[in-house]
């Protein structure tokens, strides 16, 4: 299975929300943009390391759903979203 991470970008995100519907781990954070909690999927038993500062969302993923990441950072209209599989 491919490795990879996704990373937010709060600066380009504007809480539109469009990643949300595409891939349940992405989710609304407190500061009302869009964030990634692992367990936010109820279909999935998901595990993921997250990171959240004050500038990034940075999560880091070992299964098989890249592609549901993908399709949120496409749907993303501000191309805050950006997913890349990374090496071990």
């Amino acid at each position: 299975m491919p490795r990879y991470e996704i990373t937010i970008e709060k600066d380009a995100c504007d809480g539109i929300f469009a990643c949300l519907t595409r891939d349940p781990r992405f989710v609304e954070g407190e500061d009302g943009l869009a964030t990634i909690d692992p367990d936010a999927d109820p279909i999935y038993d998901c595990e993921g390391e997250v990171t959240d500062t004050e500038r990034r969302v940075v999560a880091t993923f070992d299964d098989d759903r890249i592609d549901e990441a993908r399709q949120a950072a496409v749907a993303c209209p501000t191309d805050a979203i950006v997913v890349e599989e990374v090496s071990e």
